[in-house]
């Protein structure tokens, strides 16, 4: 890699920084190829992006952003989850890691907030933000829901007794 391409990465790993919202750093030292594209693809499918880093022009990347107190956990095979959703990478990198013991969670941030490996293994234990969603608009439906039943009851009954009463003419 010469020194553009080194510019260029160390500047859309800034850029990255800048418009992510949480990042987990960890060690994944023995891990194929195989298992670094299932966990890729996972990381997809939940909204976040797995990157292998160069330590130093990781440091370098973190230079002027909320993650500067991550400098210190760059230290041997390392590689970094981030995503704007706070808990997709975390959640997603916490459940590889309870399958494969070869990817070893070191630690991440939360916006400027550090946190060590059981902060990361916290954060991951809390609903999504897509779950959030669907339990706030579950809880605004189910009111409603319950509204409507309530008032069909008395209307079911209200006709029964009317096609009782109908029967009933009919047969005198």
């Amino acid at each position: 890699m010469d020194r553009v391409q080194k510019e260029e990465l160390v500047a859309s790993m800034h850029r990255a920084f800048a418009e992510t919202s949480m990042v987990v750093v960890a060690h994944y030292s023995g891990m194929t190829v195989a298992q670094l594209t299932d966990l890729r693809a996972r990381m997809r499918e939940s909204g976040a992006r797995f990157q292998v880093t160069k330590n130093r022009l990781t440091r370098l990347a973190l230079e002027g952003t909320d993650y500067e107190g991550l400098r210190e956990m760059f230290t041997g095979p390392t590689a970094i989850a981030y995503s704007a959703d706070p808990v997709a990478a975390a959640k997603t990198t916490v459940e590889f890691a309870k399958k494969n013991d070869k990817l070893v969670v070191v630690g991440g941030a939360l916006g400027t907030q550090v946190l060590d490996a059981e902060g990361v293994k916290a954060l991951a234990s809390l609903p999504s933000l897509d779950e959030l969603r669907a339990r706030v608009i579950g809880l605004i439906n189910a009111p409603a829901t319950k509204l409507a039943t309530v008032l069909q009851v008395p209307a079911g009954d209200l006709a029964r007794v009317f096609a009782a009463y109908g029967e009933k003419g009919e047969a005198a």
